[in-house]
């Protein structure tokens, strides 16, 4: 599970997979058996070991009250991937989405300039929707296109505030290509101001004024298609 916690990476992953890991990559590493959590331990890129449940909710503690804390992403490693994920989940309200990545015969892909920042398109599920067909409505209605799916991606989740109440937002992530663009033009009520198809070195760019949750979607895209984050735009 990735999640991002005011746009910080924060990864639950089992005990079993632990031996992938680096210790190079983290510059703080935490035995939860031998050490207690506290502001100050986390900093930089974090390991915890052998996280707990009450670990777990010591860490969401201290970061909803604490100021102090500048961690750039933590890592917990713990036992029962199911039930700590489960646990996380019950500390907000979940909001299931989903939104999609377009290529279009260029092999250029869609980003949409909202609220200050570039992002892709995505939205809240409807009742009975599955979530491939809240990817396609979203996109095109936020974009004034016609797409069709060429495949699953990633699923991220990430948290914000509304009013009083701590939202935890599922977004289900698929790859598009675009099929008709004639009528595109962004949907201004959603606060989307427009929309530009851009190559791969132009996506790089547009990255530096976005969201960590986004750009581990197109980092995804890499993961899937190492030569290239569009080279796969028109499979199928």
């Amino acid at each position: 599970m990735v999640i991002f916690i005011d746009d910080k990476l924060v990864r639950i992953i089992s005990a079993k997979k632990f031996k992938h890991l680096h210790g190079n990559d983290f510059d703080t590493m935490i035995d939860a058996r031998l050490e207690t959590l506290s502001p100050k331990k986390l900093q930089g890129h974090v390991i915890i070991l052998n996280a707990t449940e009450a670990t777990v909710d010591k860490f969401f503690k201290l970061i909803q009250q604490s100021k102090d804390i500048v961690y750039q992403s933590v890592t917990l490693v713990v036992e029962n991937k199911d039930a700590i994920e489960t646990q996380i989940k019950n500390f907000y309200k979940v909001v299931r989405a989903a939104g999609g990545v377009v290529f279009n015969e260029e092999q250029k892909i869609l980003m949409m300039y909202r609220l200050g920042k570039w992002d892709l398109p995505k939205g809240k599920r409807d009742d009975n929707e599955k979530a491939k067909q809240t990817a396609v409505r979203e996109v095109e209605e936020e974009c004034g296109i016609k797409v069709k799916l060429s495949g699953k991606l990633c699923t991220t989740w990430h948290t914000y505030t509304m009013g009083t109440r701590k939202i935890l937002k599922r977004t289900k992530w698929y790859r598009m290509n675009c099929i008709d663009e004639s009528k595109m033009q962004p949907q201004t009520e959603e606060g989307i101001e427009k929309l530009e198809w851009m190559t791969e070195k132009e996506v790089q760019t547009a990255l530096l004024n976005s969201y960590s949750s986004i750009r581990y979607v197109i980092d995804q895209l890499k993961v899937s298609s190492p030569k290239s984050i569009v080279n796969e735009s028109t499979e199928r």
